[in-house]
């Protein structure tokens, strides 16, 4: 699928065509490079794209450059039925991405299964990353929603996140606090790149990723990182952003990530559910804009 093949409602809300990377792993990324000035790196969850960050495009792009990729399997970029889907290799991607593009002194802003790539990628240059945002995510293991541990098993999840796409429909109604704001254009622009069986395939798999076992293969990289988090970001400005009502990600999360990285300070919107920055966009933009404008960026000593 590529923008063109959206609605053209959709396009009208996201209406930037974007970028393609054709990544080592053999399939095809899709990217928004938009703006100029400092990186605003944006990473996304499942089951959204980078439609899930366009009014934050909208409202800084005019002074920062906004880099939003598509994981492989999601939005606009490849969906290859037979791939691994692994965390690990999400984040060997985005990895891949941030040296290709050379960013540097990069703003991460991360949400979902966007937190644990986005900060994969960040323990593996750190040397990149000058400030996080991070929005109802984790990188530790805590206890998952019966909905989503039912949606792992075979039947369930051909059937119900594949067949009907239930876990992207799910998501419009139990991952906002404002039902409201999915119908029309919005609703249909987060459903637009998952209208068949087969695009769907990220969806489930991201689900089956999630190391409830300790077996897993993606045990060890979830381990790995809450470790390193803490370790490499104690002391770069965070800012930390939270929709009280998620059902996954709950204040708890909020608390152990005030443990893991202190220096952060957070702002919590009890109107907002999971997908925060559709709840809160309007809010949510002037904190983001106040917190980059108090922690201003080492100023490069070639321009002094």
């Amino acid at each position: 699928m590529t923008w063109a093949d959206l609605p053209e409602d959709v396009r009208a809300l996201y209406p930037w065509k974007g970028a393609d990377a054709q990544l080592s792993c053999g399939h095809r990324l899709h990217y928004l490079d938009e703006g100029k000035g400092e990186v605003l790196l944006m990473v996304h969850g499942n089951p959204t794209w980078s439609f899930y960050w366009r009014d934050l495009v909208k409202g800084l792009s005019d002074r920062y450059r906004c880099i939003v990729p598509d994981h492989v399997g999601s939005g606009l970029s490849d969906k290859p039925q037979s791939w691994t889907y692994r965390l690990q290799d999400h984040i060997d991607n985005l990895v891949e991405l941030m040296d290709r593009l050379d960013l540097k002194n990069v703003t991460m802003l991360v949400h979902d299964w966007g937190g644990a790539i986005g900060f994969g990628a960040a323990c593996a240059r750190p040397e990149r990353i000058a400030r996080l945002v991070v929005f109802n995510t984790s990188v530790f293991m805590e206890e998952v929603p019966l909905s989503i541990r039912l949606a792992r098993k075979r039947l369930v999840g051909e059937i119900v996140v594949r067949g009907f796409n239930g876990f992207a429909r799910a998501g419009l109604l139990r991952a906002i606090g404002d039902r409201g704001r999915m119908k029309g254009a919005v609703g249909r622009g987060y459903l637009a790149p998952y209208d068949s069986y087969d695009h769907r395939v990220a969806h489930l798999m991201f689900i089956r990723d999630i190391p409830l076992e300790d077996g897993h293969p993606t045990r060890v990289t979830i381990e790995r990182m809450t470790k390193e988090v803490p370790e490499k970001f104690a002391k770069t400005p965070t800012l930390f952003i939270w929709g009280d009502k998620d059902f996954v990600f709950t204040p708890r999360f909020l608390e152990k990530w005030q443990k893991l990285l202190p220096q952060g300070e957070a702002h919590r919107f009890p109107d907002a559910a999971h997908w925060v920055v559709e709840d809160a966009h309007e809010r949510i933009l002037p904190l983001v804009e106040d917190f980059l404008a108090r922690h201003p960026l080492p100023k490069d000593p070639a321009e002094a």
